[in-house]
Parts: structure tokens; sequence; C-alpha cells
């Protein structure tokens, strides 16, 4: 962990972080929303208990110094008035106002069981928003075809294999950028995951030429991380917004809508098309995917609706009346 980016923070809240990263294993990512939750919640705290004037923006608030005694009067009510001020004054959708929830009660778990600041933790009854499930965005076979015939560039080669990627294994964005050259045998590739647990990941016929045609132009001199599969212009391994805006930037050559599709809709995409066309068993494909619950992986399972309705007329007794009207007439 970064001490000095988090800087801003009491050492309560470092000291979770901490043991969230090395104890827990928790990504960078992760560690990162937990610090912009929290940070924002102990905010909030101090405007909410009148510890500072009124009318005062969140992020003109200081908290380094905050006193620990605040956290030991923190109560339920406290946490719902939390809530309430992301839907009203910060317009969190339930999945945004989700994520913080989890967040706070990692963290009062941590500070009363492990840092044994809190005889009792306020935040054990905190209900989470429910989360309406909806059917994830992917593009279609013919879409996908027509998304890898619009890469063209001086880094067309670099790009064709990211997107391909993206498409065939259903990788996370964090887990493309990371992606080591060493790591590569033949057709596995080994990645590490959400939560720093390693998986593999086999390469097809298309991934692995594209991975080939690209390594024949990848820079060789003066590269500055030598076992960066996918470099930047600056020779540097590629960061996680330049891939969003190459993904981007193909979309829309493409024809298709660049508001509408991302980089995490191509993840989505791999998974579609291996349920929809592959037939994949949904837990080889949470295996794939590197989810740690099954429930994750079923939102990739959606039906469209000429399966639902072929579904419907499989079953044997949607011709009835049919048979009936058959037998009528002998």
């Amino acid at each position: 962990m970064d001490e000095a980016y988090f800087d801003d923070i009491p050492f309560i809240l470092k000291d979770f972080l901490s043991y969230m990263e090395t104890i827990r294993g928790k990504s960078k990512n992760t560690i990162q929303e937990y610090y912009y939750d929290l940070r924002l919640f102990l905010r909030f705290l101090k405007i909410h208990k009148g510890l500072e004037q009124p009318g005062k923006e969140p992020g003109e608030i200081h908290i380094k110094n905050m006193d620990t005694n605040i956290l030991k009067e923190v109560t339920l009510s406290d946490l719902y008035s939390f809530m309430s001020f992301l839907s009203r004054e910060r317009d969190n959708n339930s999945s945004s106002r989700a994520r913080k929830v989890a967040s706070i009660r990692s963290f009062f778990n941590y500070i009363t069981n492990k840092a044994k600041i809190l005889d009792h933790n306020p935040a054990l009854e905190l209900e989470s928003p429910k989360i309406m499930k909806r059917l994830p965005r992917y593009l279609n076979i013919e879409e996908s075809k027509r998304l890898l015939a619009a890469i063209e560039g001086v880094h067309k080669e670099r790009d064709f294999a990211i997107i391909m990627l993206f498409l065939n294994c259903g990788l996370r964005l964090s887990e493309l950028v990371d992606i080591n050259i060493n790591r590569i045998k033949n057709n596995i590739l080994t990645i590490l995951g959400k939560g720093n647990k390693e998986r593999t990941i086999y390469l097809n016929e298309a991934c692995q030429k594209a991975i080939e045609e690209y390594l024949k132009v990848r820079s060789v001199d003066g590269v500055k991380d030598k076992n960066a599969l996918f470099l930047s212009s600056r020779k540097q391994r590629i960061s996680s917004k330049t891939v969003q805006y190459i993904v981007k930037k193909h979309i829309k050559a493409a024809g298709l809508d660049p508001e509408r599709y991302s980089a995490h809709k191509l993840r989505h995409t791999a998974a579609t098309l291996m349920y929809k066309h592959g037939k994949v068993d949904i837990r080889a494909l949470q295996e794939i995917l590197g989810h740690e619950s099954i429930s994750t992986t079923e939102i990739y399972t959606h039906l469209d609706s000429q399966q639902i309705k072929n579904a419907v007329e499989s079953n044997p007794l949607s011709n009835y009346f049919e048979e009936k009207d058959d037998n009528t007439k002998d």
C-alpha cells in the first residue's frame, strides 16, 4: 500500500487498509474503493456530529487527526443517516450505496474484532439496499466480428490482440494490463486475478495468433518494463485508462455505440458467447471468469427472448389442444 497516497486519513483507517491488503489479500482497486468510501464516511461523520461548521463540503473536511472516540459514539442511526446523505446529496444509486455499506461493515468489523477499539459493532444490523439485477450488455457474434475488423492504426496489432483477448478470455481490465510475457507458455496464460488469486487462462488459436503477430512488432529497445506484454507509446506498461480509450475508439470506428459498450462489456460478451454458443457449464464459466461466488456468474447466463420462447414451446404439453383435435377427428 502506498502510504503517501493515503496521507490524509487517520491511522486507524490506514491500519484497516493495510490489514485488508496484506492479510486479507484484497486487490489494489478494492483498497482504493475502501479508501474513497471510508474517507467520505468519516468526513460526513464530523459534519453530522456537529464537529464542523454547517455548510462545509465533505471535501473541505480534514480527518487525518480525527479522534477515534468519535467512532465509539457511532450508532446504527448515524449509519443510515449516511446512506440517506448518499442518496439525497450525492445521488448514489443502489449499487454504489451497497458498496459503501460493504466498506463500512468491513471497517467496523475490523475496529471491533481486530483493533479492539469498540465493544459493540454498530454496523452489525446495517442493511444493504436492494440491487435490481440488470441483464449485462454484450456484443453478438456479428458485432464482435465487426469490431475486430474495424481495428486499424499505428498500433493495430497491439489493439487487435487486446480486444481479441477480451472477447475470447473474458479478462478483467486490470488482469489484461498486468499480463507478463513470461506468464505465457504456449497456449496457457497465468494471471493474477481479483484478490491476488492466480488462475490459468487457456488461449485459443485466435488469441495465440493475435499475440504472435503483436510480438513481431512490439518494441524491444528502450522498454521500461521488459516483461509487460502490452506497451504504451512511451514504451512502458499500458495503463487501464489507455486500454479503455483504445476500446472506445475502435467501438466507435465499428459503428457501435461507445456509450453502451466498454472494456468491461467485452468481458460480458466473452462470457455470454461462451455460455450461449459454446455450451459452457456454469461452473466452468465461473472458473474462467475468476468469480468467487457462483451467484456472480449467473448474471452472464441470461437467455434472450428467442431462447425463452423455444424453451416454453418445447414443453410436451405445448401442443395439447392440437393433439386433442387430432384424437377427436379419429
